[in-house]
């Protein structure tokens, strides 16, 4: 591998050279982003998730870009073309555009207006105007005319040269450069309805007719007006301004006032009209578009950290109820472990409104299962159950709590669900999904595809292998911060352990259920498939808590075990003894036990875990209830204040669910009283908040939210302006008014 992308990439991310090549080393070796970052500290310099992915991605790109330099090499050499002088410029180059604009002369291209007029013998003219020397060029055109190979005429002899320097200047790297950077900085995107489709692209009204910097375009409002495109309601147009491109090409071609100047002028004009124009917009398209990717694909992994990393209730008895109308409340009835105990359906709500029978099974539930929670899903007649539930005067101990079942149904009819429950519906499937996301939201929306989870922005619009890649990313970042029991997690969950996978999830849960459950971490090895590279990677993520070394339900690695009992011993103690007393742990001297292998950040982090073994970093949870007297549009009002939960992030502002089966948008203008550029800076998802309405459009479903102190503020000052205008004036009128009658008294009418 070239080694000179070490520096590359250090230059680029502000590390130093020799943790790069580590971590790139650590990556080739099979290493994960999740182990490198927690175990192998003291090889990276403490380098962090997003610091190793980073590189990660970048190595993978630079080698993408050698084995394109490699086809280039090859292809040209081929041809017999290949100098030292080509060669060592084809190696320089740092970027893909810049290869592919050193290889387009050399590219195999099918028949174009350059070929034909080659063919025809008229290169030399074209060489020949491109010197721009004085003479007459109908003269010079004169002794190309050939019926044989087709010129007929001087016009069409100036015609094939101009085809062929038209050609020449395409292909020129500096031109294409600089008409690049030209087309990124101040091109412009023009967005235009296309005739007759006015009805049909109603929601693409803001871009009928619209334009502005491309470099300017926010992420949301390209992807949008792409939508728009590929719908076929839109036509959009990328470009600088026309006279400026040419005149940057003619700087680089013209060299004086002569008649082949004026020659070469004409065949740069369509050079850049036919040829580079086009090209230019195609990359501008493509570079913009993986701009605006990547934002919206940095809003959704954010958004999905956020929701995976919410808080957990734990580990209690939970009766889940799946709303509905006509066709009813799916109940279930989960244990502590989430094991499906019990399921039924009532009627509580339109039409049947069988109340009293609906109540009484509710209330037996309950009890026969020791109920210690209840999760209701947010969909259709979610306010109406709540109300239900909290009219049956259950016990105070009981927490009621809405919960969000974006997914759930895909979750209901899934290939998991159906191993899960085959004997139960969709329905039944989709009311124990809601449970369990109470239970431990991380645990079972890793069962679900995290486009279907309702967060982010236009994530079926973005690159699909980029999403799908940022999106594992975040998953297995989430799976192994907070650690997987392996007694009791799913083959999903277990899948994004790392170094697991699919494959030994499946096999881990298969040992699991013909053996028992897992007495160790070190039972592992047992797995078949599971050998001393996987184990290295995973074991230090997975916890088993009835084991009986304490450590294994910690975060420290196994590979580490015998520090901690060295510790121990010099404390004159058991690792169990050492666990959690503050008082033993300050008398370790961690420089004591640093070798080759560990160092003092692994150290800390071990001390760290001997206080709080296993403690999962997600926040306490907290129950949530949204104001009881307001459960449809209808009920708002502009200026009610109410509290919501935070469901969605985008770059233009966030979404807040208020419990009236309609998100609320607070625009980005009104996150805060101060300025506010990144949504993300203010609020997260899953975050409880207080609203205030501006506005309600409920034929269009529309509901403007404010988490400004006092939102109205500006309207009070205008009102207030206003108003000073118009006393203004009135006293003006006044004094019109007491002039005039001053006039006719002195005047008469």
């Amino acid at each position: 591998m070239n080694t000179n992308y070490y520096s590359i990439i250090a230059r680029e991310l502000s590390v130093r050279e020799e943790q790069v090549k580590a971590t790139v080393e650590l990556l080739d070796g099979g290493a994960t982003v999740p182990f490198i970052s927690r175990y192998r500290k003291e090889i990276t310099g403490s380098l962090d998730e997003v610091a190793i992915a980073a590189i990660r991605d970048r190595i993978e790109q630079l080698r993408e870009l050698d084995k394109r330099r490699d086809a280039i090499l090859k292809s040209i050499e081929e041809q017999g073309k290949l100098t030292d002088e080509l060669k060592d410029k084809i190696e320089d180059a740092q970027t893909m555009a810049q290869l592919e604009d050193i290889y387009l002369p050399y590219k195999p291209k099918r028949k174009t207006k350059a070929t034909v007029a080659r063919e025809k013998g008229l290169e030399p003219l074209a060489l020949k105007m491109l010197e721009q020397n004085s003479g007459d060029v109908e003269e010079w055109a004169l002794a190309y005319i050939n019926d044989e190979k087709g010129v007929a005429s001087i016009e069409e002899a100036l015609q094939g040269a101009r085809d062929i320097i038209a050609e020449v200047v395409n292909e020129d790297g500096d031109v294409r450069g600089k008409l690049r950077e030209l087309f990124l900085k101040e091109g412009v995107i023009t967005s235009r309805l296309i005739g007759g489709k006015e009805q049909e692209a109603a929601k693409y009204r803001d871009y009928f007719e619209w334009s502005e910097n491309l470099s300017k375009t926010p992420s949301h409002r390209l992807l949008a007006m792409r939508r728009g495109e590929a719908e076929g309601f839109l036509s959009l147009d990328i470009k600088p301004d026309e006279e400026t491109a040419i005149e940057l090409i003619n700087r680089l071609y013209l060299k004086g006032n002569t008649e082949s100047s004026e020659q070469v002028k004409l065949a740069v004009k369509d050079s850049y009209k036919r040829l580079l124009k086009p090209s230019m917009e195609t990359e501008s398209r493509v570079h913009s578009k993986l701009l605006a990717d990547e934002k919206a694909i940095h809003v959704f992994a954010e958004n999905l950290q956020q929701l995976l990393l919410s808080a957990p209730l734990g580990q209690k008895s939970v009766l889940a109820l799946d709303p509905g109308f006509r066709t009813g409340c799916k109940v279930v009835c989960l244990d502590a472990q989430g094991q499906l105990l019990e399921n039924d359906t009532v009627y509580p709500n339109e039409p049947q409104k069988r109340v009293a029978e609906a109540g009484a099974i509710i209330k037996y539930l309950c009890e026969k299962h020791k109920i210690e929670a209840i999760a209701i899903g947010n969909g259709t007649a979610s306010r109406e159950t709540e109300t239900f539930v909290k009219s049956l005067g259950l016990p105070s101990t009981i927490t009621i709590v809405m919960v969000n079942e974006s997914g759930a149904s895909i979750y209901s009819a899934s290939e998991v669900a159906r191993k899960e429950f085959p004997d139960k519906d969709v329905t039944v499937r989709g009311a124990v999904s809601i449970g369990r996301r109470l239970m431990d939201p991380l645990a079972e929306l890793v069962k679900i595809d995290p486009k279907s989870i309702g967060v982010g922005q236009y994530q079926h619009d973005v690159d699909q292998t980029l999403l799908k890649k940022s999106l594992d990313d975040v998953v297995m970042s989430c799976v192994n911060s907070v650690g997987v029991e392996l007694n009791t997690a799913s083959s999903e969950l277990l899948s994004f352990v790392s170094g697991v996978g699919p494959q030994l999830a499946s096999n881990i849960v298969s040992y699991r259920n013909e053996n028992g459950a897992f007495a160790s971490r070190d039972a592992l090895k047992e797995v078949p498939r599971f050998g001393s590279k996987a184990f290295e990677q995973a074991a230090g993520f997975l916890r088993v808590r009835e084991s009986e070394n304490p450590l294994d339900r910690s975060a420290v690695h196994p590979e580490a075990y015998g520090v901690v009992q060295q510790m121990a011993g010099d404390l004159g103690c058991s690792v169990k003894e050492l666990i959690g007393n503050k008082t033993r742990q300050r008398e370790i001297k961690l420089e004591k036990y640093t070798s080759g292998a560990i160092g003092l950040p692994t150290l800390k982090d071990i001390l760290s875990e001997l206080d709080k073994p296993g403690l999962d970093p997600r926040e306490k949870f907290e129950a949530f209830a949204f104001a009881h007297d307001v459960e449809s549009m209808a009920d708002l009002k502009v200026g009610m204040k109410l509290p919501g939960i935070v469901t969605n992030i985008t770059n233009f502002g966030a979404f807040v669910d208020i419990g009236v089966h309609q998100d609320g948008l607070v625009h980005v203008s009104h996150l805060s009283d101060r300025y506010v550029s990144n949504p993300a800076e203010v609020v997260s998802v899953q975050q409880k908040v207080n609203v205030t309405v501006l506005e309600v459009d409920i034929e269009r479903k529309r509901i403007s939210l404010s988490l400004k102190q006092d939102p109205f503020a500006n309207n009070k000052r205008e009102v207030r302006k206003e108003n000073k205008i118009e006393r203004q004036d009135n006293q003006i009128d006044g004094d019109l008014q007491q002039k005039l009658s001053m006039l006719r008294g002195k005047f008469g009418k």
